[in-house]
């Protein structure tokens, strides 16, 4: 797999299911080079066996929802001045409608049980700020009051001062009659020409004022709206969830999950009788988030109930959620590398749906089927089918263009560490007899977890002539929360010693390995772990430091999360953090480096990775630093394609000079 060949990956989001199971809806997403941006549109497929076809032509629709009665499809698309609006299209096809007009587009939606109306959720800028005064631009705004500890976010920038509110509005009907531009006329003095008409509705605001609102549900009867609400004015980091339930006629609202519960949810579901269902962790004093433990939870009258044990059974993962089904719940379990899909009964009974080799995105269940969106070592992408006690069937193909570039399947590895620990991960090499220069690759979180899904990191490093070794040290999600929790206030400790065992482990397995020519990379927390690695271990022949978690002391007052982050991954004492520092022991790196950011990280800010390139220079390393305008934290997943490519030419140029392939 080449850089350019970044277009191949096509993902799948989660679907949806018409309520019968007669056919079912998904969301696909591409990088196009040509385009630079991201690009997909909505497909319908019939069940159990029909042929996927396209049934929007937008540029990127996603986020497909089904109305109640499956008849008609909203999904959120860009408007024409580019902010995310919800649109509606008949099931069966034709010219999409639009629903909203937000000023400042639409964050999230959900139909009314009745699909007479949709939900939304949208940020409201103060007056003045964020184009809402013709003529005032950024520059020119009032200063920004800030009394809250966290008031900004990676990907949006400012938020205190402009909340999301929660807002609901009639759906449009999908046979009405278009909306006409008015033609220019001579009209009489004073009088203003009318405005262009662009939805059929307007919004109702269910919440103003200070407050932020994100995520909702409607209740069974359509009476209320579930969502959580946060105040940015709190003068500390709390990740408990409040979560309130809203009249939908404006009359008040009511809690339904307060903080004092301790919980910090990920997605709420409500059954058909009406039980909520909750997938989320216990935060204990509100700020310890280190290797959480998600789980199922049934909310009653005396609280929540777990149903599920957060130990050893990981339910958090990006995208995960909550589907009811009948009396039990479809949930994603986290587990070594894959994503499988769960049966959850209400006593605790657990059943496995969907296993092996695959990462589950996203499911949804009706007619006694189900459909999920996976990614395999074959394809970033797919939607797959499970009916009865048969097994999973594939109802897509996306995964035929990227193994058309050459793909190679990694090789599954466990190494014992020096103390006796196992370290499980991958290794994937290029064809041939080798010898091989290798490069370890170390995760980003820490809690989080190399999978099993095709990963253009690796196989690009592959297709240039190097074998890849990467793996899930301690600190990694899926092996259980102590595996997770074992680096809390101690990293760089067992976590160095799991990268480095597993290195060496992987160079003994298979003598087509180069021990004597290897390099070392990684970002955020992988670019963390590499320059601690580079400071303690001199082996190495170069290293790639991206977008790291380098410096905790500046880290606690530039980063989004910086208000808890650090707190709980090395504590506040002076000498704990100096000890888990790699800006502390920068003056330690002799090994070439190249430091790779995004000007717009707020998760990791850009001044993470200019001090530590300074003091590379200044301690006489040899480094280059490497700076993309308009990106964040997110470059490499969902950056720009053109800049991904070009990460990717400066990523094979600084191992072509540091760690040639012969």
């Amino acid at each position: 797999m080449r850089a350019a060949d970044i277009v191949t990956l096509i993902s799948v989001g989660r679907p949806a299911i018409a309520p019968d199971g007669a056919y079912a809806v998904f969301a696909s997403s591409r990088p196009d080079i040509e385009a630079n941006r991201a690009v997909g549109q909505i497909w319908r497929v019939d069940l159990p066996g029909g042929t996927p076809r396209r049934l929007t032509r937008g540029t990127a629709d996603a986020a497909p929802r089904l109305s109640p009665d499956g008849a008609r499809v909203a999904f959120v698309r860009a408007d024409a001045k580019g902010k995310a609006q919800v649109y509606v299209v008949d099931a069966t096809g034709g010219e999409p409608v639009q629903a909203t007009d937000a000023a400042a587009g639409v964050s999230g939606f959900d139909w009314s049980p009745a699909g007479d109306r949709l939900a939304f959720t949208s940020r409201v800028p103060e007056k003045g700020r964020y184009g809402s005064v013709e003529g005032l631009d950024a520059a020119s705004e009032a200063p920004r009051r800030i009394v809250g500890a966290q008031w900004h976010s990676n990907g949006l920038g400012y938020t205190a001062d402009r909340p999301s509110h929660v807002f609901v509005i009639d759906a449009p009907a999908t046979d009405a009659e278009p909306f006409y531009a008015p033609a220019a006329a001579v009209r009489p003095e004073g009088e203003a020409a009318p405005a262009q008409t662009v939805v059929a509705a307007e919004a109702r605001a269910l919440t103003e004022g200070p407050l932020s609102y994100e995520g909702l549900v409607f209740s069974r009867d359509g009476s209320e709206i579930l969502t959580t609400v946060d105040d940015p004015r709190a003068r500390r980091a709390d990740l408990r969830s409040h979560v309130v339930a809203l009249a939908t006629d404006g009359s008040g609202r009511r809690d339904v999950l307060t903080q004092d519960a301790g919980l910090a949810l990920y997605d709420l579901a409500i059954a058909d009788d009406g039980t909520i269902a909750l997938l989320g962790h216990e935060v204990g004093d509100g700020v310890d988030f280190v290797a959480p433990g998600v789980g199922l939870w049934l909310l009653e009258s005396d609280g929540p109930r777990a149903l599920t044990d957060a130990e050893s059974i990981d339910l958090g993962e990006v995208g995960s959620h909550i589907t009811p089904v009948g009396d039990d719940f479809l949930v994603h379990r986290r587990t070594r590398g894959r994503v499988h899909l769960l049966r959850v009964a209400r006593d605790g009974a657990i059943a496995d749906v969907i296993t092996g080799d695959v990462e589950v995105n996203g499911h949804a269940a009706a007619g006694g089927r189900v459909v999920a969106s996976v990614s395999t070592p074959r394809a970033l992408g797919e939607l797959l089918l499970v009916e009865g006690d048969a097994a999973p069937r594939a109802l897509t193909a996306f995964g035929e263009a990227v193994q058309a570039t050459g793909i190679v399947d990694p090789v599954e590895l466990t190494v014992d560490g020096r103390d006796g620990y196992p370290v499980h991960g991958w290794v994937a090499t290029p064809e041939g007899d080798g010898p091989f220069p290798v490069i370890l690759q170390i995760h980003g979180g820490p809690y989080a977890a190399y999978g099993v899904h095709v990963f253009d990191e690796t196989q690009v490093l592959v297709d240039a002539g190097y074998a890849v070794v990467y793996g899930n040290p301690r600190g990694s999600a899926g092996y259980g929360r102590a595996h997770g929790r074992s680096i809390r206030q101690q990293m760089g400790t067992v976590d160095f010693a799991d990268v480095i065992d597993f290195l060496e482990g992987a160079i003994a397995a298979d003598a087509r390995l180069d021990g004597a020519r290897v390099g070392v990379m990684g970002g955020s927390y992988g670019g963390y772990l590499t320059a601690w690695v580079i400071a303690h271990d001199h082996r190495f022949a170069g290293a790639i430091v991206e977008r790291g978690f380098l410096d905790p002391v500046s880290f606690q007052g530039t980063s989004d999360i910086g208000s808890f982050f650090g707190d709980e991954y090395v504590g506040t004492d002076p000498e704990a953090i100096a000890r888990q520092s790699p800006m502390a022991v920068v003056d330690q790196v002799r090994t070439p480096t190249l430091v790779l950011h995004s000007e717009l990280d707020f998760r990791c800010p850009l001044e993470q990775a200019t001090r530590y390139y300074s003091a590379l220079l200044r301690g006489g390393v040899d480094a280059e630093m490497l700076v993309f305008p308009g990106e964040n934290h997110e470059l490499t997943r969902s950056g720009q394609p053109r800049h991904r490519v070009e990460r990717f030419d400066a990523v094979l140029d600084w191992w072509a000079r540091h760690l040639p392939v012969d």
